[in-house]
């Protein structure tokens, strides 16, 4: 029995700093923003009082929120298909026996270790009229360019061009070392019996990867919600918040309007929609996986 309860002890003193930093940074934050959530925007002279919903009343009647969501929900269909499909492509290819195979995983892999405002600014220098590289090309070409950043219809898929481009590389890592691990006797088993590299590909690499899939989905479904820094130093969410995403209005909201009971409920309703996510990613899509 004791010998037991001191299992439980040290199984209890192992896990700790990870349950302290999870309630500390996590739920202890997320509790907090709900309740302030619930209370009206206060000032030296009118003090924040109990409203209840009222945050979330506003919001349904927020044209700019509907306008950042529907912005969000185009940036993750524009963005996660794009990136963990070039990531696939890209493992793929730096898994074979190619020349110069290391220069060129260094070379998919460069971007993700870029700090992201460096990143922001390099493309804010491809992106910048007259005197941009995008327009330094392609103008003497006889092809007319856009204000990249500063034409509403063009602002968001710059930035969703910029998020294929770093994410692609870092997913790609998880996809190259799944590769590296998977038997190189089934590819042999498959030549045996006249599979061809597409239909092998199709029906024992890919199956396989479907546990680093999920991985992968899961966060690149996260990033496509927690962008920031490439909307400050690009569009700050401009032009008329084309280019504004929800994590960014948040950010806004709270620290350039300073009304964070607003940006509180904005904050909550953000979470209940990356936990519904969750809830189907691992709900409908993990019975699909098959692990080793």
């Amino acid at each position: 029995m004791r010998i037991s309860g001191n299992r439980h002890i040290l199984g209890w003193l192992l896990i700790s700093p990870a349950v302290i930093l999870l309630v500390t940074f996590t739920h202890y934050p997320s509790v907090s923003s709900f309740f302030s959530s619930l209370f009206s925007r206060g000032n030296p002279i009118r003090p924040s009082k109990f409203v209840g919903a009222d945050q979330y009343t506003a919001m349904l009647e927020d044209p700019v929120f509907w306008t950042v969501l529907e912005n969000n929900l185009i940036y993750a269909a524009g963005t996660i298909p794009a990136s963990i499909g070039l990531a696939l492509l890209m493992a793929v290819l730096v898994d074979q026996m190619l020349p110069g195979r290391a220069f060129l995983r260094l070379a998919y892999f460069t971007p993700t270790i870029l700090p992201m405002i460096a990143v922001a600014n390099i493309w804010l220098f491809f992106y910048t009229p007259e005197i941009g590289l995008l327009d330094q090309v392609l103008r003497p070409l006889g092809i007319d360019t856009p204000n990249w950043l500063g034409d509403p219809s063009t602002a968001l898929w710059s930035i969703i061009f910029i998020t294929i481009w770093k994410e692609a590389g870092f997913f790609m890592i998880f996809y190259l070392a799944a590769l590296q691990t998977q038997s190189p006797e089934l590819k042999e088993a498959a030549k045996l019996e006249g599979a061809s590299a597409f239909t092998f590909f199709r029906r024992v690499t890919f199956p396989l990867l479907m546990p680093t899939t999920l991985f992968v989905l899961v966060n690149a479904v996260l990033n496509s919600f927690k962008l920031v820094d490439h909307i400050f130093i690009l569009t700050k969410g401009g032009p008329n918040n084309a280019s504004s995403l929800i994590l960014y209005y948040i950010y806004e909201t709270a620290f350039s309007f300073f009304d964070t009971p607003y940006a509180a409920a904005l904050t909550i309703v953000l979470l209940g929609f990356l936990a519904l996510l969750a809830f189907v990613q691992f709900g409908l899509l993990e019975k699909r996986i098959h692990y080793r």
